[in-house]
């Protein structure tokens, strides 16, 4: 697998994505996290433009999809908790595969930790399969935020060789 900055000309197989990652998610017992088409083409155009977006690439083929986001999460300003540290972060967003591949989300974070070893991230309570996979990854659960719409997430962050 490889990773590479999200393309305009990705957009199609992008969309693509996050509707299969809606319907798993549904199917999953999380119907609520991605509601309203959430990601939406104009969301994930601005994360091409400020070039925080990437695809993972199999075989020539873009089987998966995520944001990341160095610096300050103005999200992750107050928390229910307390992060493992204070130290200069990335943010793991969006992270979505068509299902097609295993491994998918741990290529993401093994790309990620190379920008930034010192990692966050946030999931609804109910996605069951992302949360199996944060824990199973070292992240630590560090406490509840709210998101923009005033929802409430479990957010994680691992801190490695920091």
């Amino acid at each position: 697998m490889e990773i590479r900055k999200t393309e305009h000309s990705d957009l199609p197989i992008v969309m693509e994505i996050f509707e299969a990652a809606r319907d798993f998610m549904k199917r999953s017992g999380n119907p609520t996290q991605w509601h309203d088409n959430y990601p939406s083409e104009e969301v994930i155009i601005s994360d091409i433009l400020n070039e925080v977006s990437y695809v993972i690439i199999d075989n020539d083929r873009i089987v998966g999809t995520f944001a990341f986001i160095e610096g300050e999460d103005p999200t992750y300003s107050e928390i229910e908790g307390c992060w493992l540290n204070d130290k200069p972060y990335g943010t793991i967003h969006r992270i979505a595969s068509d299902g097609s591949i295993k491994g998918a989300a741990n290529e993401c974070l093994r790309f990620c930790k190379t920008k930034n070893p010192n990692i966050r991230i946030d999931t609804h309570r109910d996605n069951y399969v992302m949360l199996n996979w944060i824990k199973r990854s070292g992240f630590k659960k560090c406490g509840i935020i709210r998101v923009s719409d005033g929802s409430l997430r479990e957010a994680f962050q691992i801190a490695t060789n920091i």
